[in-house]
């Protein structure tokens, strides 16, 4: 671990990091498991994930915790996530208040049971004033979605006179967005080998580094974390210019 902090430039560290967590369902069934097993045992990546955060200073972490399109995988892995979800978000979000961690959700969030809303928004409320970093959870979130219903909010207020053609810029758009009050992201992690975002954050990525690994989210660790790091600080990010 030594190693991998003697590389990292502390003066180039990402202020956004956006991960998507894939491969816990593989995971499980290379070892003869349900799918479930696989998520099961993710909570140790995000454990470690978070400690790196915190170790190198990262201010904002994005987790794609749950897309709107895994509404449509098997009704049993879904009532078995919801459940996992339940019956340890309660110690887990206990632990982010503890290290001082600001949680906030964003994506359909009415979609989930009245419970797992009620727990969610209890520690969105109890962590509003930490400092110590940010962690933002996308659950049951689009991409798409998310801009289309920016669209649509502002297509009602321009319709109804409260704003004019004229005042739409990209400030404008951004304020209607979950994520209005964020910066946009600097680097998105993607675990499993798949190289696609999966309509995660397409706004806010414009201009995101991407880093693709083979690891399975369940055995990434925060050496990996690190390692993501280095590749992102090798990296000549231009936003379109020259230099």
């Amino acid at each position: 671990m030594k190693n991998f902090l003697e590389k990292i430039d502390y003066k180039n560290i990402p202020h956004h990091v956006a991960i998507i967590m894939d491969g816990n369902g593989r995971w499980a069934e290379k070892r003869g498991k349900i799918r479930t097993f696989g998520h099961k045992k993710a909570i140790k990546s995000i454990k470690e994930t978070l400690n790196g955060c915190k170790e190198l200073g990262i201010p904002y972490i994005t987790l794609y915790v749950f897309s709107s399109e895994n509404w449509n995988r098997p009704k049993k892995e879904i009532d078995n996530l919801m459940y996992l979800f339940y019956t340890n978000s309660k110690n887990y979000l206990e632990e982010i208040h503890e290290k001082n961690i600001k949680i906030i959700t964003i994506g359909e969030i009415e979609r989930f049971s009245k419970m797992i809303q009620k727990e969610l928004l209890f520690f969105v409320k109890k962590t509003k004033n930490n400092t110590s970093g940010t962690l933002i959870l996308a659950l049951s979130y689009s991409g798409r979605e998310e801009i289309l219903r920016a669209t649509k909010n502002i297509a009602e207020k321009v319709c109804n006179g409260t704003f004019s053609l004229k005042d739409i810029n990209f400030s404008f758009f951004k304020n209607h967005l979950y994520t209005k009050d964020l910066p946009d992201v600097d680097l998105i992690i993607r675990t499993s080998g798949e190289y696609r975002i999966s309509n995660f954050l397409l706004w806010q990525s414009a201009y995101a580094e991407l880093y693709f690994t083979n690891i399975l989210w369940p055995d990434f660790r925060k050496k990996d974390f690190f390692e993501a790091i280095i590749n992102y600080q090798k990296r000549k990010r231009r936003f379109g210019n020259i230099e």
